[in-house]
């Protein structure tokens, strides 16, 4: 009844990247990417984890209709520096029926059995810099930028096809106080903070401000992460590409740095505006006019979002985070930001969750990774 192809033509690969917008049309919550960007993380040339990573595609079909996607990818530097030899699969998108699933997730089983991998664990990215994790709670809820969204039903067929549990992660959402009622406490424990190690927030009004800090944004990355379960290092060539791909969406505002008395970077946080309603109103593309719903995001938006935050370990539980969260409250009020989400979190770090403690929150997400071993 189905049959499995890879994608190799350019049509299979159009077909690959256009299904999501079949499968999910109708669906309120469903967020799509922008398809030129979906494309850019498979292109071998472009990309630069394929210095250290391949990735097959493929595509389960009912006669010239395709029913189902999924991308299997292997990482060389975590299979063969960090031990973990697995297959990784992600980009899962199935109709209701779990012989598709079980085809799409065979393939990816096959591909890792022929590699000599122990497991296959998804859905997931090449990295921790790219989307991870099945939604398993908050399906009323719209997916960010930089998660994926899915139908209860995806959940189900992975267990139902004897994957099991392998991480989980937790997102939240944050109301932020007006000015006026922000807690006195936390003002006061920042400039605390500040004076007692001599530490320094900065304030960026121009992008090409923030670009000398942005390697060691990466190396802090690697530093504040390295013990998480899912951690493989960002890799130095990597980093160009990851400028490219996130920094023009952000707003100098948005960053927030720490230095030391030295000028040197020991925390930073970066946040975003929102642009899950934006992104559903561009449909897959910036052009030719999809770009000014971006720019309207970026200008005009009461939500946003945590995108990321490093600190170097030296500076870890000394309430440095205050000095960075003083400055975020600030800029949001400013901006006239009241609501803000995180993106994932692993529910073992909960030195990140702790953040949150000083607001009001409220966890209404959750996703999750599967694995299966391969005999």
């Amino acid at each position: 009844m189905y049959r499995l192809q890879e994608v190799h033509s350019p049509t299979s690969r159009k077909a690959f990247f256009s299904f999501p917008f079949k499968l999910y049309k109708g669906c309120s919550e469903w967020v799509p990417p922008i398809t030129k960007e979906e494309k850019a993380v498979f292109n071998t040339e472009s990309n630069p984890v394929f210095e250290n990573a391949e990735a097959k595609l493929f595509l389960a079909m009912k006669g010239n209709e395709v029913v189902g996607r999924i991308a299997a990818m292997i990482n060389w530097i975590e299979v063969k520096e960090q031990g973990k030899t697995k297959v990784r699969f992600g980009w899962y998108d199935s109709i209701d029926d779990i012989e598709v699933s079980k085809l799409l997730l065979e393939a990816v089983y096959d591909w890792g059995k022929e590699k000599g991998l122990t497991y296959m664990e998804g859905p997931m990215g090449f990295s921790n810099m790219d989307k991870a994790g099945i939604l398993v709670k908050g399906f009323e809820h719209k997916n960010t930028m930089i998660t994926w969204y899915h139908y209860p039903y995806q959940m189900e067929h992975l267990e139902e096809l004897e994957l099991t549990k392998q991480a989980e992660w937790v997102e939240y959402k944050i109301k932020i106080y007006r000015a006026e009622d922000a807690p006195e406490k936390v003002k006061k424990y920042a400039s605390l903070i500040a004076k007692r190690y001599k530490l320094k927030p900065l304030e960026f009004k121009h992008r090409k401000q923030i670009i000398p800090y942005v390697d060691d944004m990466f190396d802090l990355l690697n530093k504040t992460y390295d013990k998480l379960q899912s951690f493989v290092p960002i890799q130095p060539y990597q980093i160009a590409h990851y400028k490219e791909k996130y920094f023009s969406y952000i707003h100098p505002d948005f960053i927030k740095c720490v230095t030391d008395e030295t000028g040197k970077l020991v925390a930073f946080a970066i946040t975003m505006p929102s642009f899950s309603e934006a992104l559903k109103k561009v449909n897959g593309s910036l052009f030719p006019f999809g770009f000014l719903h971006i720019l309207q995001a970026q200008r005009k938006n009461h939500k946003a979002s945590f995108y990321l935050i490093g600190i170097d370990p030296a500076y870890q539980n000394k309430g440095v985070t205050a000095i960075l969260f003083d400055a975020i409250q600030r800029m949001f009020n400013k901006r006239g930001i009241t609501d803000v989400e995180t993106n994932p979190e692993l529910e073992e770090n909960s030195a990140i969750q702790m953040m949150w403690k000083n607001y009001e929150h409220d966890l209404h997400k959750r996703r999750r990774t599967y694995k299966k071993a391969i005999s």
